[in-house]
C-alpha cells in the first residue's frame, strides 16, 4: 500500500464518510460464462499487505489477497450479471446492473463508493467514476482481486460441466483455443450469443 493509493479513501473518511467502498468487474471480454461484481469496504487505515491491481498479480498473489481480504474487510458483496442478461441487456448494462446489486447488497451500507471505469451504475449511494481505478484506489483494486478470483472459480466449475471449451484455462476469454473449441463443439448453454462466436466473424 502507497499513500497515493488511499487518498481518494482518505479524503472522504476526512469529510466525514463512515465507510467508502470500491467497486470493479471481471469478466467484460469473455465470450461465456458471466460479468463477476465485487464491492468490498475496508478498514481505514487499510494495511492490506500485497493488495493492487488484480491484473498485476500471479494466481497465488491474487488468491492470497483475496483471502486477506475476506478475513479483514468490514464488508464485501459478490453479484453477477449472467451471460442471459448480457444477452438481454448488451454487456455495458448488463454490468451497471450487477453493480447496484452489489453495492446494495454491502453490509454495513457505505455512504460513498469508488468505481473502476467511466461509468456509475444508477443509485442513491454518491459514485465517483475512476478510470484506471484499480490502479489509483486500493479499495477498488480489493474488488477487483474479489471480482478476479471469484470468477475464475465460477469458470473452473463451469469447466467440470463443459470440459470440451477448456474454460479452466482461458476462462471463457477469446483465445485461439477457446474458438477452437467453439469451431468443433458450437456454443455452450453459457456461452454470450451477443458475442461474435466465431474468429472468422471479427473484422
Amino acid at each position: 500500500m502507497t499513500l497515493d493509493n488511499w487518498a481518494y479513501e482518505s479524503s472522504l473518511y476526512a469529510q466525514g464518510c463512515q465507510c467508502v467502498a470500491g467497486v470493479d468487474e471481471a469478466g467484460r471480454g469473455p465470450l461465456a460464462g458471466p460479468v463477476v461484481v465485487a464491492a468490498v469496504i475496508l478498514p481505514d487505515p487499510p494495511g492490506a499487505p500485497g493488495v493492487t491491481d488484480s491484473k498485476q498479480l500471479t494466481q497465488r498473489q491474487r488468491e492470497r489477497c483475496y483471502r486477506w481480504i475476506l478475513k479483514h474487510a468490514l464488508g464485501v458483496h459478490v453479484t453477477h450479471a449472467s451471460h442471459e442478461m448480457i444477452d438481454h441487456l448488451n454487456i455495458l448494462q448488463a454490468t451497471l446492473v450487477a453493480m447496484r446489486e452489489a453495492i446494495l447488497g454491502l453490509h454495513p451500507s457505505p455512504d460513498y463508493v469508488l468505481v473502476d471505469g467511466p461509468h456509475i451504475p444508477d443509485t442513491d449511494v454518491p459514485c465517483l467514476p475512476l478510470v484506471k481505478g484499480d490502479e489509483l484506489s486500493l479499495s477498488v483494486a480489493a474488488a477487483s482481486i474479489v471480482a478476479k478470483v471469484s470468477r475464475d472459480n465460477l469458470m473452473r466449475a463451469y469447466h467440470q460441466m463443459y470440459p470440451q471449451y477448456g474454460f479452466d484455462q482461458h476462462k471463457g476469454y477469446p483465445t485461439k483455443a477457446h474458438y477452437a473449441a467453439l469451431e468443433q463443439w458450437g456454443p455452450s448453454p453459457i456461452h454470450r450469443r451477443s458475442f461474435r462466436l466465431s474468429k472468422s466473424q471479427e473484422s
